[in-house]
């Protein structure tokens, strides 16, 4: 079974942000959701749509982990999808607290973004002076200061944990007990870091509110703030200063998940038309590149053949009939091309496989570097940078010979829908061919015999 003749690819649509209006995000995600369609995007069948990507209801290779691959290694905005995971298992847990610790978090509605967006300080009032001006206003009353967040909290807060007890073992504390207390210092070093960051991106948004302790998942959010939120977080979002400062706001008074609101329909936005339509265009793409150009070449090499022949039964006195044998040169070679020229190769078609990417090569050789176990962390969503250049399967694919990424591994394509798309590009191909084989043969066939051969 295949779709319709007329069916075309996804579009591939430029990462810019400038592309889209920012009047028509959200009531495209607003329209998306509540029709319940998510197929924004011509070429995409329901059966691969957004949603049922990233709710686990597609195979391989169009599963959430592949489409976290693709955003690491070829589209390198991974932390979108992260963070659009982790803000959607956060509204099932805050949803799932007791109503007398939600109450502590209340909802961060319209109203509220635009009493705080009111209620910021002019330009005027934030105009920094110069150097020089402050050099000479140093030390009067006149001298501009900068407040931090601490100062607005000088008292202790009663909310705080309270000092870790010394170790019974060694009568002092875990900070002073030495390696046996290794791990708690480490993570007691790394949540200090996290909190510093978002200190200082409170302090940039020039929030002067102290974020209330007692709120549920404050510490979880203040982490998301070092990672995401940060201008120097490890997944650091695309995210305008004008949106980030807002966000700050929003998260200092509470940690509803509404005060995402803003941003994640932005990142859902990005997701769904842009990143996830090229997704589904390079899935279907079942060689590598040098596959795709060695097939292209192929096809390129069978109509030359195809003009070859033609030209010489033409040139000699063998009868008009013999010109047909040129029509298998013209079939293959059409048909090729056409079908490399959409990132197919019709061989590994014939037998509904597709090359392994060159992160799943090298995953099955040493099981305990395996770059699949190494990965795994993309789905952690307070986990390290997305960077791959340091991973071993890289240096090993660049050493690898033309031919052998040419002839590279082949795997089944699990997906039907992707092999139903398939089917339909080779089906493309094949009539494209019959009707450019009918136009060279209505070139060469009325030719007179040359019977120069």
């Amino acid at each position: 079974m295949v779709y319709s003749i007329t069916y075309r690819r996804p579009v591939h649509i430029n990462s810019s942000r400038s592309s889209f209006n920012g009047n028509e995000k959200p009531g495209s995600i607003g329209d998306s959701i509540g029709s319940g369609s998510t197929t924004v995007a011509a070429g995409i069948p329901d059966a691969l749509s957004f949603d049922r990507v990233i709710s686990g209801g597609t195979c391989p290779p169009c599963t959430t982990r592949d489409f976290m691959n693709y955003l690491i290694y070829i589209e390198r905005s991974a932390e979108n999808l992260q963070f659009f995971l982790w803000h959607r298992d956060y509204c099932q847990r805050f949803s799932q607290l007791p109503a007398n610790e939600q109450v502590l978090s209340p909802e961060w509605t319209v109203e509220k973004a635009e009493a705080d967006a009111n209620a910021m300080p002019t330009a005027a009032g934030n105009k920094k002076m110069s150097p020089e001006v402050t050099e000479v206003f140093k030390g009067t009353d006149f001298a501009q200061t900068k407040a931090t967040i601490s100062e607005f909290n000088p008292a202790p807060n009663p909310f705080h944990t309270p000092p870790q007890t010394p170790d019974d073992r060694s009568g002092v504390t875990p900070s002073e007990s030495g390696w046996g207390n290794d791990v708690s210092t480490l993570q007691g070093s790394r949540k200090a870091n996290f909190v510093e960051k978002a200190n200082v991106a409170y302090e940039a948004a020039d929030v002067r509110v102290q974020p209330f302790t007692i709120q549920p998942f404050r510490e979880e959010i203040t982490r998301i703030i070092a990672t995401y939120i940060s201008e120097d977080g490890a997944r650091q979002l695309n995210l305008a200063s004008k949106e980030r400062a807002a966000l700050l706001r929003a998260l200092a008074s509470t940690t509803h998940p509404s005060a995402f609101r803003k941003v994640i329909h932005t990142i859902e936005f990005t997701l769904r038309h842009q990143a996830h339509p090229n997704f589904i265009r390079w899935s279907i793409c079942n060689g590598n590149r040098p596959r795709v150009i060695f097939a292209r070449g192929l096809g390129i090499g069978g109509i030359v053949a195809g003009i070859i022949t033609a030209l010489l039964i033409t040139l000699s006195g063998a009868s008009r009939g013999w010109r047909a044998i040129s029509a298998i040169g013209f079939m293959i070679g059409i048909a090729t091309l056409i079908a490399a020229w959409k990132g197919m190769c019709v061989v590994l078609h014939g037998m509904h496989h597709r090359h392994l990417r060159p992160w799943e090569l090298f995953a099955e050789e040493d099981d305990s570097s395996s770059v699949y176990e190494l990965k795994k962390g993309s789905f952690d969503s307070l986990g390290s940078t997305n960077s791959y250049e340091d991973e071993p399967w890289v240096a090993k694919y660049d050493k690898r010979n033309i031919i052998r990424k040419i002839f590279d591994r082949e795997v089944w394509i699990q997906e039907p829908a992707l092999r139903q798309i398939q089917d339909t590009i080779f089906l493309q191909s094949i009539l494209g061919a019959v009707l450019g084989t009918a136009i060279f043969m209505a070139i060469f066939v009325p030719v007179p015999n040359g019977n120069l051969l």
